[in-house]
């Protein structure tokens, strides 16, 4: 019986694959949104960072966080939370005693620095800080007590910091964001609009890295997209990054796309009748028409990792990362009634070319402007055949480029 059912499942996901139609009405007259699991795209299990965990004592670990918004965002903090949950879940932990967030700490030095010493004063022996601005202040606090563990997620600065204690984490999201850009090209050349807008946070390292990945891999289905850039200048900015959207829209671009923490950009594509692709949740639910879907992170895997890490004596990475394989990057589920047809087999091969080394994300050929840390101007030419290599020296984004078919309009 066993038998019969899996088969009848294979067929019906393959079946599913063959055209994507337009979502049916159910009897109440709402539309039924069909999503497909990115494991039943790629048809295969996600891999995991090994961590031993059996027979590890966590009864002494208190853990604090330090986040620059709440998991009202509905967008990175909520995602890191969502981390935070199932490293609680799989570890056995008691949140009501054993985690501490602090939530809604800017990236300024003395609100950092405050928040840091306040959850060492209530027995944090691990820190995890997770905004880019973040950094200098957890450095501080970790210079001050060097006993204590602290983690910043985005930051590039522990591998120079010389302190044993400050590690940096990240993650191979410009995998994920290849393969959501396959999504979006292909949309792009469905509905005959080769023009993509991007909502960006900051005009850092991470973000362009992120929307060069992600215009690559619109680029490697649809060779005649472009992309259309607007920064909001926050991490979190709802009114801003809506604007933003809008503006985009109104510019010509037929699907947007974010670098930004909140589902503003995929309302606003949703009201305007145009397509998404998210960032760091699934943003189906709240724009069944426009969202296909969204590049995400498991933030658990690492948290897992460095909780055990000090739970059992043992150093920390200084610099960690994980990609798609480890299952820390990988879409959200693909809203089957709205991407375009074949949608699901072209992310399925990116992705296991990506896992074989056969598909580079920063591939040439292209050109690329931006500027070096000391503020100089500086070019990049990638010639057919080759690729720039990220995360090739610190966990964090280097990718600094602006490269031709992308235009910064804001």
């Amino acid at each position: 019986m066993r038998k019969i059912i899996a088969l009848m499942l294979t067929l019906m996901m393959v079946l599913s694959f063959v055209a994507c139609a337009a979502p049916a009405d159910n009897q109440d007259g709402e539309q039924e949104v069909t999503k497909v699991a990115f494991k039943d795209v790629i048809a295969a299990e996600l891999g995991s960072v090994h961590v031993d965990t059996e027979g590890v004592d966590y009864s002494k670990m208190k853990i604090g966080f330090i986040h620059v918004s709440d998991p009202s965002d509905m967008g990175y903090t909520y995602n890191h939370n969502n981390g935070t949950l199932k490293m609680i879940e799989t570890l056995g932990l008691d949140e009501s005693t054993q985690i501490i967030n602090k939530f809604n700490i800017p990236e300024d030095n003395a609100q950092v620095i405050q928040a840091a010493n306040e959850l060492i004063a209530e027995g944090c022996n691990l820190i995890f800080a997770t905004s880019f601005g973040h950094e200098s202040g957890i450095m501080e606090v970790a210079a001050q007590n060097p006993d204590i563990q602290f983690c910043h997620a985005t930051g590039y600065l522990a591998a120079s910091s010389g302190l044993a204690n400050h590690h940096n984490y990240f993650g191979r999201i410009y995998e994920a964001r290849y393969l959501a850009g396959i999504v979006a090209g292909l949309k792009a050349k469905e509905i005959g609009n080769n023009v993509l807008g991007y909502v960006a946070a900051m005009p850092f390292a991470e973000v362009i890295s992120g929307f060069t990945a992600f215009y690559l891999g619109a680029k490697s289905v649809n060779s005649d997209v472009t992309m259309k850039v607007m920064y909001t200048g926050s991490w979190n900015d709802p009114t801003k990054e809506g604007q933003n959207a809008a503006a985009l829209i109104d510019a010509g671009c037929g699907v947007i796309s974010q670098h930004c923490d909140s589902t503003a950009p995929a309302t606003a594509a949703e009201d305007a009748g145009v397509f998404h692709v998210g960032y760091n949740s699934a943003m189906i639910d709240v724009a069944p028409n426009a969202s296909m879907t969204s590049a995400i992170w498991d933030w658990s895997q690492y948290l897992v990792y460095a909780t055990t890490c000090v739970a059992k004596g043992e150093p920390i990475d200084v610099d960690w990362m994980g990609g798609l394989y480890d299952g820390v990057c990988l879409l959200s589920d693909l809203n089957e009634g709205i991407v375009a047809e074949g949608t699901a087999e072209a992310v399925k091969a990116a992705y296991e070319g990506i896992l074989a080394g056969e598909v580079q994300v920063f591939a040439g050929p292209y050109h690329g402007e931006g500027v070096d840390f000391d503020g100089n101007t500086v070019t990049i030419d990638v010639a057919e055949g080759e690729w720039y290599v990220e995360n090739e020296v610190a966990s964090a984004p280097s990718f600094n480029y602006i490269i031709d078919g992308v235009e910064v309009i804001g």
